[in-house]
């Protein structure tokens, strides 16, 4: 078993040929590249964030499963030489897997499954160098090819990909960021965690974008130090925001949807980062207010997509003579131009750089689980004691205070829902349904407020939002009333932090 340690980049095309030049020196190596991936029909391994191939590498036959790793840089790979068969290409045999992790990993995602089928395939031509500098090796790819995918002739799909990845062949993660970070200074480079396979799996289901990707489970191992607990409480959420990232930052752009699952993934990250504060480095504290900046800058655009989804239908059923606002200058932000934007690629940088060992520090002694309940339990406590008090006076709280309120309930449920896996699950997904119940009307009411004061404002020059105006004052009793109603009984219940 080998991981796999590498960052992939989309290329502007206005840089490309200036990359070429620059990979392209005395001695890099020019290697056709052919391969079919395999997959069963309802895509198995793809929902298992797996992949398996047969590459032609210059006439040897590779037989690769991959697999995701346990941070954004990290993926589990095990290759398998193959001979052709009667001067063709190797029939798939999974058994060659079973002495490794990644066997394992297949069994579980097939059983059950229906029988493999080719998905789609992939001609690239690679242009690679090696760079030594300073004890590491860095293998540079330039891959340039193209993904078809489609049974017969009339279905056949086929799309165009250019892409530079750098691979950790020696050395520490450090040393593939510090490089990666110089060149996407020196080639405007945008981060792209999309592989081949992802983008082949979308042409193979016809679809446009990557899929959103939104939050998963964080599954502990039974002893892990202070330090992994803290890498693994960021890698979760950073793989989150970079997937969603990839697909806004593409020139295709993305949905609605892929805003939201990114904006989660920083709210997620960010609450990790202040409610963990004093076990995290000062560095990555120091990282907090760009988070928040950045995180500002997508929220006109996501607070407009909440209104289009729910307030503006049920203004258009009232009768409502002006349901859309003007345009919003803070919401006109070309969201791949801000993701794609040098500082925001060295954020991401930055980020990665927390989720990694740290070579210089000795491998601490883990924790038992009992230990590590007791390192995660008091900081969500002390924020669980603030969400408790202004529960109870919620019918107290201004506006302002109340949106506080919500996003506290937020930043427990995110923490919690990543130490979930360390109490009993009973406990937990008690626990997590009610800071779930209690935040549906929060969020409600906090759209209302912000609906509210822009037809206002729009009111003071155009009489038709009057309308909306008094139809939200209406509302507003009633969903008062449900907040107070979900925040009581969430205070009641017992927290699994008891």
């Amino acid at each position: 078993m080998s991981l796999e340690i590498e960052l992939k980049f989309r290329i502007p095309t206005d840089r490309l040929a200036a990359l070429r030049r620059a990979v392209a020196t005395r001695t890099a190596q020019v290697q056709l590249l052919a391969a079919v991936y395999f997959d069963t029909a309802d895509d198995a391994l793809a929902q298992a964030r797996m992949a398996l191939r047969l590459r032609c590498e210059g006439g040897q036959w590779v037989q690769t499963l991959k697999a995701e790793g346990a941070n954004p840089m990290q993926r589990l790979e095990h290759n398998v030489l193959r001979d052709a068969a009667d001067g063709g290409r190797p029939t798939l045999d999974l058994s060659l897997h079973d002495s490794h992790e990644a066997g394992a990993l297949l069994a579980r995602a097939l059983a059950g499954a229906a029988s493999l089928v080719e998905r789609y395939a992939t001609v690239v031509q690679r242009t690679r160098r090696v760079l030594r500098l300073s004890g590491a090796s860095i293998e540079i790819a330039l891959d340039e090819g193209r993904i078809t995918a489609g049974a017969a002739p009339s279905e056949i799909r086929e799309i165009a990909f250019c892409e530079i990845e750098f691979e950790l062949l020696r050395g520490e993660p450090r040393d593939l960021l510090a490089l990666a970070a110089r060149w996407v200074a020196r080639f405007d480079l945008v981060l792209d965690l999309r592989s081949k396979s992802e983008r082949g799996q979308m042409l193979a289901q016809g679809q446009t974008f990557s899929a959103p990707t939104r939050a998963r489970s964080l599954q502990w191992p039974p002893r892990a130090s202070a330090g992994q607990v803290l890498w693994a409480m960021l890698a979760n959420p950073l793989g989150q925001l970079l997937a969603n990232a990839s697909q806004l930052a593409d020139p295709a752009g993305g949905t609605p949807e892929h805003l939201h699952q990114l904006r989660v993934g920083l709210r997620r990250l960010r609450a990790v980062i202040k409610v963990y504060a004093d076990l995290s480095p000062p560095e990555l504290v120091a990282l907090a207010p760009a988070l928040a900046a950045l995180f500002g800058k997508l929220g006109a655009a996501r607070d407009l997509d909440a209104m289009a989804e729910s307030l503006w239908p049920a203004l258009r059923a009232a009768g409502a003579p002006l349901v859309e606002l003007p345009s919003d200058p803070s919401a006109g932000v070309d969201i791949a131009a801000l993701l794609g934007a040098q500082s925001t690629q060295r954020l991401w940088l930055d980020l990665l750089g927390f989720c990694q060992p740290d070579p210089d520090l000795p491998d601490a002694v883990g924790l038992k689980r009992r230990e590590l309940r007791r390192l995660l339990a008091e900081p969500l406590r002390a924020l669980q004691r603030q969400v408790w008090r202004d529960a109870d006076r919620f019918d107290r709280l201004d506006d302002e205070a109340r949106h506080r309120l919500r996003r506290r309930i937020k930043r427990l449920r995110y923490v919690a829902e990543l130490c979930a896996g360390l109490w009993p699950v009973k406990t937990s997904a008690r626990f997590l349904r009610g800071l779930q119940q209690a935040q549906t009307p929060l969020g409600e009411f906090n759209d209302l407020v912000v609906a509210q004061a822009c037809y206002l404002g729009l009111a003071q020059s155009d009489p038709r939002a009057w309308f909306a105006v008094g139809w939200l004052s209406a509302r507003r009793p009633a969903l008062e009333a449900d907040c107070a109603l979900m925040l009581a009984r969430l205070a009641g219940r017992r927290s699994m932090l008891d």
